[in-house]
């Protein structure tokens, strides 16, 4: 009886997904950036037990199943804002304390070369803010300089250039920002502090440079990573007042429906996902809420 009850279980389960535990990262950080490109995961900047701006740059490559330590981003910070775009990774803003003393800095990442360089600055300091990109540009939405914010730039690489765009309906940080079908979607968050986590999910048209309310996030949390996935976009772990999620939850942007997936097999915030083939990475992050643990844990999503 035990057995059979147990193969239910596992047959459950993998319907819905599966996680397994990867290579674990070779520092246990949590309020990194995450970006992929080139075939890896790059894991940047963060908190770890005994400093709140870290500069490292570790690569996790999942044909070898290996780390490796680049060169770190030029100010450590907490809370930065990435995405790769055309083969380099542009970072945005964080904080140069936790969760607080906002920076401006910009920069980007060239893994052929292993090197940094300085962009224009944003156009205010922002930490936690939220980066996809979306065509040939770069979106900066939302985060917080001393309290949330509703600004939207629009980074042009080719020129170096900021533009403003709609703001968001309602200010937050801590958000989860993913492009899909040619749009944007901005998705949970909170205002200003994990005890006023959101529901929200707001779709951005660039065609029209309009904000419109779609199907809310079904657990309201802040601090989730977040990443298109097999046409959907996941929304992973977070942290709440009190403590942290396991839920993953899938958006279909088709449909305008959830889903529920395989929860996480321990509670995460502070990280970020990407997807390289037929696999989402999760790595690092806090299994508490707040900043006071960090893990070097590897999750790998596979459905």
């Amino acid at each position: 009886m035990q057995l059979l009850a147990y193969w239910i279980v596992v047959l459950a389960a993998t319907s819905l997904g599966h996680w397994a535990f990867g290579a674990a990262a070779p520092t246990a950080r949590s309020e990194v950036a995450v970006a992929a490109t080139g075939g890896k995961i790059y894991v940047i900047g963060g908190s770890t037990s005994g400093s709140v701006d870290q500069a490292r740059n570790e690569a996790y490559d999942p044909r070898a199943r290996t780390w490796e330590e680049r060169a770190p981003i030029p100010r450590g910070m907490n809370h930065i804002g990435a995405t790769s775009l055309a083969g380099k990774i542009y970072t945005f803003g964080g904080f140069s304390q936790q969760n607080s003393a906002a920076v401006a800095d910009a920069y980007v990442y060239d893994p052929a070369t292993n090197q940094w360089s300085a962009l224009a600055p944003l156009p205010r300091a922002l930490g936690s803010p939220s980066v996809a990109a979306l065509g040939d540009k770069i979106h900066i939405v939302g985060g917080r300089d001393t309290q949330s914010v509703t600004s939207h730039f629009v980074y042009d690489p080719a020129r170096n250039t900021y533009t403003a765009a709609a703001a968001l309906p309602y200010p937050r940080d801590h958000m989860a920002l993913v492009a899909a079908q040619g749009k944007l979607y901005a998705i949970g968050g909170r205002f200003n502090t994990f005890a006023h986590n959101v529901n929200y999910n707001e779709e951005y048209d660039p065609t029209t440079d309009r904000w419109q309310e779609k199907q809310p996030l079904p657990t309201a949390r802040s601090g989730c990573a977040a990443a298109l996935f097999g046409g959907r976009i996941l929304v992973i772990g977070g942290e709440r007042d009190g403590g942290v999620f396991t839920q993953n939850e899938a958006y279909d942007p088709s449909t305008d429906q959830w889903t529920m997936l395989a929860p996480l097999p321990e509670g995460r915030h502070g990280t970020g996902a990407s997807a390289i083939g037929t696999a989402l990475y999760v790595p690092v992050g806090a299994p508490v809420n707040g900043g006071s643990q960090q893990s070097s844990s590897l999750l790998i999503f596979t459905q």
